[in-house]
C-alpha cells in the first residue's frame, strides 16, 4: 500500500489565493513525507472547490519537487481537444521528469456542458474516443477516426518522456466504467463515496475481464484526531463539499460557508448528495485507529494506493494530520 494526497482546493474561507496556497503547502509536505502521488481534481464554475486548470497546478508543483508523481483525478476528458491535451501532458511529462499520471473522468455537471458546449448524451464516448487518441499522440504519429475525432497522420512535439504514461479511469464503481478499463489494462480512480466493498467488487470485475488485478487507488477523507468518535468538523467540511457539488451539478450558486452555522449544516446533513457515504468510508479517529483501517484495505485490495483529503477546515490541522498517517505508518 501507498499513500497519495486528493487535491480539491477547498475554499472554507471565501479566499481563493489563500486556498490554493494551503493546498499547495499540503502537497509539498506530502512530497517531503514520502507520499506517492498527488490527485487533483477538476472542477469548473466553482467557487469552493477551485480547481479548473490541474495542468496548471501540476506544472508548479513539477517546479517545485523532484520525487512526487503528478495526476490528475481526473481530466475531464471530452472538454479538451485531444491533440492540446497531449501536448500538455508530453510537456509536463519532460518538466517532471517523467513523473506524469494520467486520470480521466467523463464529468456532467450542468454548467460544464452547457458554457463548455458540449451534450451530455455524449460524453461518454467523447472521453473514450479522446483517451483512444491520447494513447496514439503520446507516442507516434496518430491517424484515428472516430465519431468526434479525426486525426490524419498528426505528430506532436515532444512526445512523452515515458515509454507509457499510466493511465487511469475514475468511477463510482459503476461495472461499465471498470469493464472498459480493464480491457484497457487501465487503473481505477475510486470514489471517496465508494466503499471498501464496493472497490472489492470493482477488482474482481476488473479481474475477470482482464486476468489481473488493477492498480487501485481509493479516495479517503482523512481526519486524524485525540478521539476515536466522529468529529463535527469531519461532518461538517465533508458535506459542505457535497451540498456545493449539488448546487454545482444543478447549476445554482454555491452558499459561502459559515462556521456559527453548524448546528443548522448538521440537520440538513440527510438531505446532502451521498454526504452519508463520504463520511461512513473517511478514515477517521486516532492515529491507531486510522492505521488499524488502513491495514483493512491493504488485506483486501492488490496494487493499492489510498488518496488522502484531510478535511479539517484549519489549515495547520490538515499539514498535522498528514504528518501523523506518515509517522503512524513509519512506526
Amino acid at each position: 500500500m501507498t499513500f497519495g494526497l486528493f487535491a480539491l482546493v477547498e475554499n472554507y474561507h471565501n479566499d481563493t489565493c489563500r486556498a490554493i496556497k494551503e493546498q499547495l503547502d499540503l502537497v509539498l509536505l506530502a512530497d517531503e513525507l514520502g507520499f506517492e502521488n498527488v490527485w487533483f481534481g477538476e472542477h469548473h464554475f466553482n467557487a469552493f472547490s477551485v480547481v479548473p486548470d490541474p495542468l496548471s497546478m501540476l506544472a508548479y508543483i513539477a517546479a517545485k519537487t523532484t520525487r512526487i508523481r503528478l495526476g490528475a483525478a481526473g481530466y475531464l476528458a471530452p472538454f479538451y481537444h485531444s491533440v492540446r491535451l497531449a501536448e500538455s501532458l508530453a510537456t509536463l511529462d519532460h518538466l517532471s521528469g517523467g513523473r506524469v499520471d494520467a486520470g480521466f473522468a467523463k464529468g456532467g455537471f450542468a454548467p460544464d456542458t452547457k458554457h463548455l458546449l458540449k451534450s451530455e448524451a455524449d460524453l461518454r464516448a467523447l472521453m473514450i474516443e479522446t483517451i483512444d487518441a491520447l494513447e496514439l499522440l503520446l507516442y507516434q504519429e496518430a491517424t484515428y477516426k472516430g465519431e468526434f475525432i479525426k486525426l490524419d497522420g498528426v505528430s506532436i512535439e515532444p512526445k512523452s518522456l515515458q515509454e507509457e504514461i499510466p493511465f487511469f479511469i475514475a468511477t463510482f464503481a459503476t461495472k461499465a466504467t471498470i469493464e472498459f478499463a480493464a480491457n484497457r489494462g487501465y487503473g481505477l480512480l475510486m470514489s471517496q463515496g465508494a466503499s471498501l466493498e464496493d472497490c472489492i467488487n470493482a477488482q474482481e470485475i476488473y479481474f475477470s475481464v482482464a486476468g489481473f488485478y488493477p492498480k487501485m487507488v481509493i479516495m479517503r477523507v482523512l481526519y486524524v484526531d485525540s478521539s476515536d468518535e466522529l468529529n463535527d468538523e469531519l461532518l461538517v467540511s465533508t458535506d459542505y463539499f457535497i451540498k456545493c457539488m449539488r448546487a454545482v451539478m444543478r447549476d445554482q450558486k454555491q452558499p459561502l460557508f459559515d462556521e456559527v452555522e453548524y448546528e443548522r449544516l448538521l440537520k440538513e446533513r440527510e438531505g446532502f448528495f451521498d454526504g452519508e457515504a463520504f463520511v461512513k468510508n473517511a478514515i477517521y479517529g486516532t492515529p491507531a485507529k486510522c492505521l488499524a483501517e488502513l491495514k483493512k484495505y491493504d488485506e483486501a485490495i492488490k496494487n493499492l494506493q489510498i488518496a488522502f483529503n484531510p478535511a479539517s477546515m484549519d489549515h495547520s490541522k490538515n499539514l498535522q494530520m498528514l504528518k501523523s498517517i506518515a509517522q503512524e505508518v513509519g512506526n
